[in-house]
């Protein structure tokens, strides 16, 4: 578990200003962390993370991400405008998008994207968006099926999985797009999700090398970037160990050298799309303790609930719950952590032993920099969290205010009712 940044008094006097629970990301660590992902992968003549969006959708962490030359993965209109708006464009965004709507493939378009189709069907369908023309680069979404072993309850088994083309698609999918004047290839995967053996990575490059020597053989293409997806997963648990990223990266480099250098497909560029290892492990949910309960078991209610963090709730997942100011306390009390949502599996911890707690503590929930705020939701009229960002100065900034009641009710035409026959 990393170090909360803030001491007890300075996380105190921040809730003077803010009102809990809020979100708040440490830029110095995300920064650290981005430039260790890029040197691991150094190695490699060309990298690039495009950092999945989805994961952490808030434009002050995409600056700072593009500042270290981070990409951004993409899969709707408002994630590529939260890029464009960024600054980043072009080729430094990956459109990886199932099921989309032609206006997302324009504007993808427009700003100069790489487009990763999900589907051959979608080859046509694209053509037909943008006027009969498709672009001069064109990625396709793998999909190995039984041939990658694993899977979790994430994202699923690959053959259970709805994403991607088969093997025997990819080789016709590259035929079609090179007859019809695409110049630029790219080969894309993402088979699992919050995977902590560096050695799943390290297989999955192994299919994927496979796959651009069969199409450079059958297809008469050569492959100009892989991106081997993300799903690199992160320590949730005391017990669980980091992915060793230098390990990943000198282990993919020993394949390059053996299949893709003799193939003449040097240089081969290496692109991930990880989102949780970047900002995972620096972002953290303040919440304050409001209630208590005692009855078949201990519960803890909070102010913050599911719908400020589901993947407790929405997973079972696991992660670390620190009692400001009693770190150094015996864990003698096993409770339930709550919020308010109208759930039995709005839990933030299930008999999780922690120091005895009090009505006015402030928790913090650690591991919450990606898919936490990005999954929050409304059910029950819940008013998601705001987000503040840790400077490298020290300094404190809000990037995201809390929502309102207002915001809640501003899709509603409430003068209407008045003329409403029920």
């Amino acid at each position: 578990m990393n170090t909360f940044p803030l001491t007890k008094n300075q996380l105190e006097k921040l809730t003077e200003t803010y009102e809990t629970p809020f979100y708040i990301y440490d830029e110095k660590a995300i920064r650290e962390n981005m430039q260790y992902f890029k040197k691991a992968f150094s190695i490699f003549p060309e990298f690039r993370e495009y950092f999945a969006v989805k994961a952490c959708p808030n434009p002050y962490i995409l600056k700072i991400l593009e500042s270290e030359g981070c990409g951004g993965d993409c899969s709707s209109l408002p994630e590529l405008i939260l890029c464009e708006k960024s600054n980043i464009t072009g080729k430094r965004i990956m459109f990886t998008s199932n099921d989309t709507p032609a206006g997302e493939f324009v504007y993808a378009q427009k700003l100069g994207a790489i487009i990763n189709l999900d589907d051959i069907t979608h080859i046509d369908y694209l053509k037909n968006a943008l006027g009969g023309q498709l672009p001069d680069t064109i990625c396709f979404r793998y999909n190995p099926g039984p041939l990658k072993e694993g899977g979790n309850s994430i994202i699923g088994k690959p053959e259970e999985a709805k994403y991607g083309l088969t093997k025997q698609q990819m080789i016709e999918a590259y035929k079609i797009c090179k007859a019809q004047g695409v110049k630029h290839f790219g080969l894309h995967t993402m088979v699992a999700s919050n995977e902590l053996n560096p050695d799943f990575f390290v297989d999955t490059a192994h299919i994927v090398f496979d796959l651009v020597l069969e199409v450079q053989k059958e297809c008469g293409v050569n492959i100009e970037f892989v991106d081997l997806g993300g799903g690199i997963g992160i320590p949730y648990k005391p017990d669980q160990k980091k992915v060793d990223l230098n390990y990943v990266a000198e282990k993919i480099h020993a394949l390059y050298g053996k299949m893709i250098v003799p193939a003449g497909l040097d240089p081969l560029a290496i692109y991930f799309e990880c989102g949780r290892p970047i900002t995972g492990p620096y972002g953290y949910l303040v919440t304050k303790v409001i209630h208590e309960k005692h009855i078949y078991r201990e519960y803890i209610g909070t102010d913050a609930s599911m719908a400020d963090l589901m993947r407790p709730g929405m997973y079972g997942a696991y992660h670390e719950v620190q009692v400001v100011g009693k770190e150094d306390l015996p864990k003698d009390c096993i409770y339930d952590v709550t919020g308010s949502l109208c759930e039995n599996c709005d839990k933030f911890a299930v008999q999780r032993p922690l120091p005895k707690i009090e009505p006015g503590d402030l928790l913090v929930i650690h591991d919450a920099g990606a898919h936490g705020r990005a999954m929050g939701f409304n059910y029950n009229g819940k008013l998601r969290a705001g987000e503040l960002l840790l400077r490298t100065d020290g300094s404190v900034s809000m990037i995201r205010r809390k929502e309102t009641i207002e915001d809640y009710f501003a899709t509603l035409d409430f003068n209407g009712l008045k003329d409403f026959n029920a």
